[in-house]
C-alpha cells in the first residue's frame, strides 16, 4: 500500500517514517509538513493511506481531507484527543495518541490490512455488479431490497454511507423516493458499481449518471448537477475532466 505521511514537526515527521519501514507492506511514497504541499502531493501520488497530523499552522488535516477528490484512508497523528470524534467523519482505521509508540503504531498497521481485506472473499475482491442486481439493505427496523438502477446517488456519512433511491422511474420527479445507510465507507461501495453508470463526484458523493437531470458550469471550475430529484452536486475540477469524456461522444 503506498502511504504519505503529512506532519508540521520535521522530527516527529522523519521517526514515523523511520516506524512505518518495520512494516513492508507499506511503502512511504511522500512526506509533507503542511496541507498546502501535501494536496499536490498527495494529488500526484494518490496514496492508499495517508498518516495525518491534524493541528499544523494555518490549515488543519480535516481542511487537506476536504479538498481531496477521492477517498483514501486515514491514519490520525495527533497530540490531542478532542479531535477524535470528528475524526470519524472521514474514512479514518485509527487514531494515534503522540508521542506513537512501535507497539500502538503495529496495532493500527493491522487494522489498516483487516480493512483492507473486508471486501475479499476467499482471496478474490468481490465481482462488480450490474444494474439489474437487487441490493438488500437492513435499515434499523426496516428491510429493503433495491435495484442498482433505481439509486440516484450515495452519499458518505460519517462511517455510514446513506443511499437514495427511487421505486418508481427517474422522471417522477421523486415519487416515492426513500433513502437508507449502510454500515460502510463510500470507497468500499465504490469498488462494486459498475463504472459505466456511476461516477465518483467528490469525496462526499457517487451519482448515478442516468439519474442526472442537468448539468451546468460551476464558477470553481467544474460542474455542478442537478438530480432527478433535486438535489445539486458539485463535480470537483479534477473530477469534471472524466466526467465530460463519459458524456461525451
Amino acid at each position: 500500500m503506498k502511504v504519505v505521511v503529512v506532519e508540521d514537526s520535521r522530527i516527529a515527521r522523519e521517526g514515523l517514517i523511520e516506524m512505518l519501514k518495520e512494516f513492508p507492506e507499506l511503502e512511504v511514497v511522500g512526506d509533507a509538513e503542511h496541507p498546502v504541499p501535501a494536496l499536490e502531493l498527495i494529488r500526484d501520488k494518490r496514496p492508499d493511506v495517508i498518516f495525518l497530523d491534524i493541528h499544523m499552522p494555518g490549515e488543519t488535516g480535516f481542511d487537506l481531507l476536504e479538498k481531496l477528490d477521492y477517498e483514501p484512508r486515514i491514519i490520525f497523528t495527533t497530540a490531542y484527543s478532542e479531535y477524535a470524534i470528528k475524526s470519524f467523519d472521514y474514512h479514518t482505521i485509527d487514531y494515534l495518541l503522540k508521542p506513537i509508540s512501535q507497539e500502538r503504531l503495529a496495532l493500527a498497521v493491522a487494522k489498516l490490512k483487516t480493512n483492507s481485506n473486508s471486501n475479499e472473499v476467499s482471496g478474490e475482491l468481490k465481482p462488480k455488479l450490474d444494474m439489474n442486481h437487487k441490493i438488500f439493505i437492513k435499515d434499523d427496523d426496516k428491510c429493503h431490497l433495491v435495484t442498482l438502477e433505481s439509486i440516484l446517488y450515495f452519499e458518505s456519512c460519517k462511517n455510514h454511507v446513506r443511499l437514495f433511491f427511487n421505486q418508481g422511474a427517474f422522471n417522477q420527479g421523486g415519487v416515492d423516493q426513500q433513502s437508507a445507510f449502510i454500515k460502510k465507507s463510500l470507497t468500499q461501495v465504490e469498488e462494486r458499481l459498475p463504472t459505466k453508470f456511476f461516477f465518483r463526484a467528490n469525496r462526499q458523493y457517487i451519482v448515478n449518471l442516468q439519474a442526472i437531470s442537468s448539468i451546468e458550469e460551476d464558477i470553481k471550475d467544474g460542474y455542478l448537477v442537478t438530480m432527478s430529484n433535486g438535489k445539486t452536486i458539485d463535480i470537483s475540477r479534477r473530477q469534471a475532466l472524466d466526467l465530460k469524456d463519459l458524456l461525451s461522444f
